[in-house]
């Protein structure tokens, strides 16, 4: 009797172990017809992808699913750049969706995700830098992110929070050691590369000088009708990847406009190429040789964002494009006050307006 059980428990090991195989299998397959996402090297010698998912909603939802969702939904379709920050509250929903994704075999591995988070303005302090980004680690539930950005060249008191007063504006007066701190991240792997996020040429160029570890991104605005020309030249001289987020104006944040994707020029564009008008926006950030991080929950606009990578806009196409009058319109106006650091915008943006 104890044989016969004995040999039935094999079999139904056998059968067990034949399923396993075969789910991992099928698993490898699905990830197999996923399309490469096209990459950049950065400065620290890792790899970005070129297109990333943004996560910025406001206000910040008290419910965190939607956004898990979203980005479980693009993965499956190839995303593999998704960003986020501690002040928009979607960093737990980002490490739900990668553990999520690792659970169905979305992805072989944690490294096939490349994470950016920043650094916000409550923690521009020199000893604050490390453990703020230890607690969004935490919050990820990972053990590290790919890229760590300074969110703005901005200090605030108070809680961590998209919304504040002039009051809460200090003075923002010792960036080299807070760089230096970022640099710590680094050097203690919590960060595998570290950038900054809406710093001008001016402030770049007043900080470089003492950096030890030179910035390997600079996210910024940027879309046709704000091309940021004379900040892409500067960092493609210093080594610095520059990204792009609100590639079609944003709308729909806290801040945002209808005039990128209402341009007359991208609208003929779009007709004459077949194409939307934020395929064609994003397809000329691309040939800018710039990165550029869109943000969509919705399954169709993720997977048209995706086809933008096997075909080119016409030289006259981009001509045309380069003249367009400029204008900067997310112009962060809660960091202007009378009273505050940045008493101007053009204070703030050192005249780049």
């Amino acid at each position: 009797m104890a044989h016969i059980e004995y040999k039935e428990l094999s079999l139904a090991k056998i059968r067990k172990t034949t399923l396993v195989v075969a789910v991992e299998e099928e698993k490898k397959e699905n990830r197999k017809m996923v399309k490469v996402m096209p990459e950049v090297e950065l400065s620290s010698g890792r790899k970005m992808p070129l297109l990333g998912m943004g996560t910025a909603t406001f206000p910040v939802p008290s419910d965190d699913s939607a956004t898990t969702a979203a980005v479980i939904a693009a993965i499956e379709l190839g995303y593999r750049h998704f960003d986020t920050a501690c002040v928009y509250g979607s960093e737990r929903a980002v490490g739900k969706a990668i553990a999520a994704a690792l659970e169905r075999g979305l992805i072989g591995s944690r490294q096939e995700i490349f994470v950016t988070t920043k650094l916000w303005c409550t923690d521009m302090y020199a000893d604050a830098v490390v453990p703020a980004l230890q607690e969004s680690i935490r919050n990820l539930g990972l053990e590290y992110v790919d890229l760590y950005l300074i969110h703005y060249p901005v200090r605030l008191k108070g809680e961590k929070n998209m919304v504040f007063t002039s009051e809460s504006i200090l003075p923002m007066e010792d960036l080299p050691r807070v760089w230096e701190a970022m640099e710590r991240c680094q050097a203690l792997g919590f960060a595998k590369s570290i950038g900054v996020s809406n710093f001008t040429l001016h402030k770049l160029s007043h900080f470089l000088p003492h950096a030890k570890i030179p910035p390997a991104v600079n996210q910024v605005e940027m879309h046709p009708l704000w091309q940021q020309k004379k900040l892409r030249e500067f960092c493609t001289e210093k080594g610095i990847h520059v990204s792009a987020y609100s590639p079609l104006g944003a709308i729909g944040v806290l801040w945002g406009t209808n005039a990128v994707l209402d341009c007359d020029e991208v609208k003929r564009i779009a007709q004459s190429t077949g194409k939307t008008r934020a395929q064609v926006c994003l397809k000329w950030g691309l040939e800018q040789g710039v990165s550029v991080i869109v943000k969509s929950f919705n399954r169709e606009r993720l997977k048209e964002n995706m086809e933008i990578f096997d075909w080119k806009l016409s030289e006259e196409d981009k001509e045309r494009l380069s003249k367009l009058p400029q204008k900067r319109y997310i112009l962060a106006e809660p960091f202007v006050s009378p009273n505050g650091f940045y008493k101007s915008h053009a204070e703030m943006w050192d005249g780049e307006i």
